[in-house]
């Protein structure tokens, strides 16, 4: 039976939980000490996922970026950076993204799950830059990782936004929450917050056991450990 990788959400935030500003411009939260902690994270992983509002907002390109983590995968007869994905319900991603454009030896076009109804024209529009899946049911993240697990992702990185963190926590699909805060506020009251989806983790929904606090840079990062109520009574 296909279960799901092990699910892992990464984030960072102010300390008023914004992970981003209002402004069309991303405003980096982390500092370069938790960015090669991410990068680290990233080269640990067999995937990583980001929801379609980051694909617009952030343009990534979702590669690992140290040479020595690359050449560490490499070794491992793996490519140098971890399966990209992201997916849309509306079919609305460009062409023009880094995700689509970006090309490196070894790592294969990126993943964009999609509902059935968008899944042709999506294909049209991204062409070789990604290979499009379609979803015959409901678009959930526990479908999409449920196909990752039959493709041999093991361990998936879930970046955000702030509408797909939610959403993994509100699906039960996150097993690990790594969340880096920043010692300033924003005081943005239309930024993009953390604190919807943490309502999430009320022990009523998901149950998080905090497992490690540690400095990295000017940061501080929590690891919490996450699981079902009924699971973590067992």
């Amino acid at each position: 039976m296909v279960d799901r990788p092990q699910v892992v959400l990464s984030c960072a935030t102010t300390l008023d939980g914004a992970l981003d500003d209002s402004s069309p411009t991303r405003l980096v939260i982390s500092d370069a000490a938790d960015l090669a902690r991410v990068d680290a994270e990233r080269a640990a992983c067999d995937a990583i996922l980001v929801g379609p509002g980051t694909v617009r907002a952030d343009n990534p390109r979702l590669l690992v970026r140290d040479p020595r983590l690359r050449a560490e995968r490499v070794a491992r007869g793996l490519a140098a950076s971890p399966l990209r994905v992201t997916f849309t319900r509306s079919g609305g991603l460009s062409a023009r993204a880094h995700l689509f454009t970006t090309r490196e030896e070894g790592v294969g076009a990126p993943l964009v799950f999609t509902s059935a109804p968008h899944a042709e024209g999506l294909a049209r529009e991204l062409g070789r830059g990604a290979q499009v899946v379609s979803v015959s049911g409901p678009l959930t993240l526990g479908a999409i990782a449920a196909n990752l697990a039959t493709r041999g992702v093991r361990r998936l990185m879930i970046e955000g936004g702030a509408a797909t963190l939610a959403a993994a926590l509100a699906e039960g699909v996150a097993d690990e929450l790594q969340w880096a805060v920043a010692p300033w506020r924003l005081g943005d009251p239309a930024a993009p917050s953390i604190v919807p989806a943490l309502r999430h983790l009320d022990g009523r929904h998901l149950a998080a056991t905090l497992r490690d606090v540690r400095p990295c840079g000017s940061v501080v990062v929590f690891r919490y450990r996450i699981a079902r109520p009924e699971a973590a009574a067992e």
